[in-house]
């Protein structure tokens, strides 16, 4: 089924939709001609949400997912047929500065719109966005499927773990009669045009790059798994596509890049740095910082066989339409414009 079909005119409730998962999202959404209301903080300056020209075209809501009752009221006036939570804390290094906010954002948080979904008759479909990072990490080089311990290091992944056995919990407390379809999407780190986070490394890479510096890498040989943000928005949407026609979809899955995108952070410098041009180069700084682990992989198997799904854009293209977003951004062009091109020619290439 093609996704631009099925969600015309769905009704699309987005939790976390001001941030940059969240406003390529809406503006897929938008581009499909769902209904969307969002719920989400304000967002920081600079703001994808700003640039990318969909806040008048879906109704924004500024709230606290810490706070029940006025995502309640947001929620009961939306009435979405399919609920996808992204509404988190998602920074490592954040989490250890304020491991309660974290935990009463990613977990309460979880607890707190599935609090209005189990209160509700409107909801057909419903996925939690968690991360690669909620695995039981033992250093082992080996890519986890979804059947592995769920036991995160530090506060910002122990906390997505939680948020993992929560939805587990509620699926299996209130919803057994199957009038809900539930599932988790685990992917791995994302790059793209409009990512202004702190401590992620094409972020850092840009701002190095945009001040004349040269980028800092505090850990050159972490191995980690590198997508295109569009490539697990696609794999967000299938499944809840899915799981809304057949209940029996539901379920965890992973979702991320193939081997040749499991790779080494200097080596993700390197390609930043061959793309960008310009003498871009970067060096190596520890900063003595907290444990971060060494290698993720992720095992996307059942993403693969469930749905037919694969990665399209390699690592490469990823960091290519990463750098000319960034470049039309700097130079005054068409932000909305080059999203949507670069949203057309990754659904063109999926066909």
């Amino acid at each position: 089924m093609n996704i631009f079909e099925f969600y015309k005119d769905k009704k699309v409730f987005v939790t976390g939709h001001t941030g940059f998962k969240g406003s390529w999202l809406c503006k897929i959404l938008t581009m499909a001609g769902a209904e969307v209301t969002g719920y989400s903080l304000e967002p920081d300056e600079p703001s994808l949400f700003k640039m990318s020209g969909v806040k008048d075209r879906i109704t924004s809501v500024t709230g606290d997912v810490r706070d029940r009752t006025k995502l309640m009221e947001a929620f009961e006036k939306a009435q979405p047929e399919i609920v996808i939570h992204m509404a988190a804390q998602p920074i490592v290094r954040e989490s250890y500065k304020d491991p309660a906010y974290t935990y009463e954002t990613n977990v309460m948080g979880t607890v707190n719109i599935l609090e209005c979904v189990r209160n509700s008759d409107c909801v057909s479909s419903f996925l939690n966005v968690t991360t690669d990072k909620v695995y039981k990490n033992d250093g082992s080089a080996h890519g986890f499927s979804e059947d592995l311990e769920l036991n995160g290091y530090d506060p910002y992944s122990n906390s997505k773990s939680c948020s993992e056995l929560v939805t587990q919990t509620y699926r299996r407390s209130f919803f057994e009669d199957k009038r809900v379809a539930i599932s988790t999407a685990r992917a791995g780190n994302v790059i793209g045009g409009g990512d202004f986070s702190v401590d992620r490394i094409i972020p850092d890479c840009i701002r190095a790059v945009e001040a004349g510096k040269p980028i800092i890498v505090r850990n050159p040989s972490s191995i980690r798994p590198y997508q295109h943000v569009l490539e697990p928005l696609y794999g967000y949407l299938l499944i809840a596509m899915y799981q809304y026609e057949d209940i029996e979809y539901q379920g965890s899955y992973n979702i991320g890049p193939d081997e040749e995108g499991c790779l080494r952070t200097g080596e993700l410098a390197d390609k930043f740095c061959s793309s960008w041009g310009d003498g871009a180069s970067w060096i190596e700084q520890g900063d003595g910082g907290p444990h971060e682990d060494t290698f993720l992989k992720l095992d996307c198997a059942r993403m693969k066989k469930t749905f037919g799904w694969k990665p399209v854009w390699n690592i490469d293209e990823g960091i290519r339409r990463t750098v000319e977003w960034t470049k039309c951004r700097l130079n005054g062009g068409d932000v909305p414009a080059c999203m949507y091109t670069q949203i057309r020619d990754f659904y063109k290439d999926i066909v």
